[in-house]
């Protein structure tokens, strides 16, 4: 891959440059010392992926990928120190077109910090970018081990769908809604483990309702919205148990909201809304088509409203949504179709 940084340290900056050359997989085409001088070299130079600071001069990480995706998309990793003490920031950038984020790589003699995760991170960007088979043939394996519960009392699943800009409008499709007893919402948004937990916290101070993340084994809960925290595919068995499963291994979208989608169609008989949202590739799709041929609603976001219209677009290819509608009318159409407060 060709890849450009984004980081007004110059250390900072020179350890990224370093763990990419030792890779001898992927060139550094530019650095940018500023947001601005970013989005300009993306400009005349761009890139297959972009590592982008949080905190720079100008214009600061959030911004500037706003911009990058505006005028020159291409695929952007946020890498700055300690993302975990930025989350806001974070889930900014997230919704504003970045694809994923990890910490900057602290290189000192004899222990270089942080440089195995970015490669790892390296791999998956690189997959995604190539990534345009879709999902042919991609059967979910159940391998969940777990004593038998009780169902609970839900009796209408809302499953969202959501990478590339997808914190922040799934935010806004849920933003003052209460939903009616008997109706949970799952969320499987591509976002690394380690963020997870950071953005359940973050989308529940958005929120009238709960939300938590699903630990292997959770039932489904009314009037919660429940996030998908494992690099695992979420899985929903015949007793309508929550888990996660490494398979397939190689996808390379993950947790894949193909995956669940299809547990949904297979496993869930009563009422479901299947809701596909802005993200790159085309993992959804075919999940939700087959929501579509098991009965159940499904919508997908507009390119006008889309971050990136890559999954949603896989969708209306397929035809796999029954409605395609912008960001701003998703949240009613859900309200109308299942009920709750407003």
């Amino acid at each position: 891959m060709k890849i450009g940084i984004a980081n007004d340290v110059a250390m900072a900056a020179e350890a990224l440059r370093r763990v990419i050359a030792g890779t001898k997989l992927h060139q550094v085409v530019w650095i940018a010392r500023t947001g601005l001088e970013a989005v300009r070299m993306c400009a005349e130079n761009r890139p297959d992926l972009v590592l982008m600071d949080l905190n720079m001069p100008e214009l600061d990480g959030v911004e500037a990928t706003r911009r990058i995706m505006a005028e020159s998309p291409c695929a952007i990793l946020v890498v700055t120190g300690r993302p975990q003490d930025s989350v806001n920031q974070v889930f900014r950038a997230l919704g504003a077109g970045a694809l994923d984020v990890t910490a900057t790589p602290i290189l000192i003699p004899g222990h270089d910090q942080g440089a195995a995760q970015l490669l790892a991170k390296l791999r998956t960007m690189e997959k995604l970018i190539r990534h345009s088979g879709g999902t042919h043939g991609m059967q979910p394996r159940l391998t969940l081990q777990l004593a038998d519960r009780a169902i609970t009392n839900v009796r209408t699943l809302v499953a969202i769908g959501a990478s590339t800009g997808g914190p922040v409008a799934v935010a806004r499709i849920l933003a003052g809604w209460q939903a009616p007893p008997g109706c949970t919402i799952v969320v499987v948004q591509h976002i690394d483990e380690n963020f997870a937990d950071p953005f359940a916290k973050w989308l529940g101070d958005q929120l009238t309702m709960p939300v938590r993340p699903i630990e292997h084994g959770d039932p489904l809960m009314s009037g919660t919205v429940m996030i998908a925290k494992s690099n695992d595919h979420l899985v929903l068995d015949e007793n309508h148990q929550l888990g996660y499963d490494a398979v397939p291994k190689d996808y390379a979208y993950r947790p894949s909201v193909d995956v669940f989608f299809r547990c949904v169609a297979q496993h869930w008989r009563d009422d479901a809304v299947g809701i596909l949202l802005t993200g790159m590739g085309r993992d959804g799709g075919e999940g939700l088509l087959a929501m579509r041929r098991a009965g159940k609603t499904t919508v997908a976001q507009d390119q006008a409203t889309s971050a990136v219209y890559g999954m949603p677009r896989a969708a209306a290819e397929l035809d796999a949504a029954q409605l395609i509608l912008p960001l701003e009318k998703i949240g009613p159409f859900l309200r109308s179709t299942t009920g709750g407060k407003p």
